[in-house]
């Protein structure tokens, strides 16, 4: 991957902790690559944010995903994501 470029990521999971954060895991279809987001609750519904089935991201700003099964699962996931939405839709 190349630093100057922009990769596609499909979101493979959401999940919320106990400070009221959103955090958004997207995945490139492969697994290989991660981007972790983490989103206040308060801050996306005051700003009417929305989560999108996919986003493009600097690829240099994608983490290496280490773990075999994680990566499987998100291979999985991004597969499925992109097989059923548009990367704009609202997921």
């Amino acid at each position: 991957m190349s630093d100057d470029d922009t990769t596609r990521l499909w979101l493979v999971e959401r999940s919320y902790d106990d400070r009221d954060l959103i955090i958004l895991i997207y995945a490139t279809p492969d697994g290989e690559y991660e981007l972790r987001k983490e989103l206040a609750a308060a801050v996306m519904h005051q700003r009417r944010m929305t989560v999108t089935a996919a986003i493009d991201a600097p690829t240099e700003n994608l983490e290496p995903v280490a773990d075999d099964d994680l990566r499987e699962r998100y291979a999985t996931e991004a597969t499925k994501m992109a097989d059923s939405h548009d990367p704009g839709d609202e997921v």
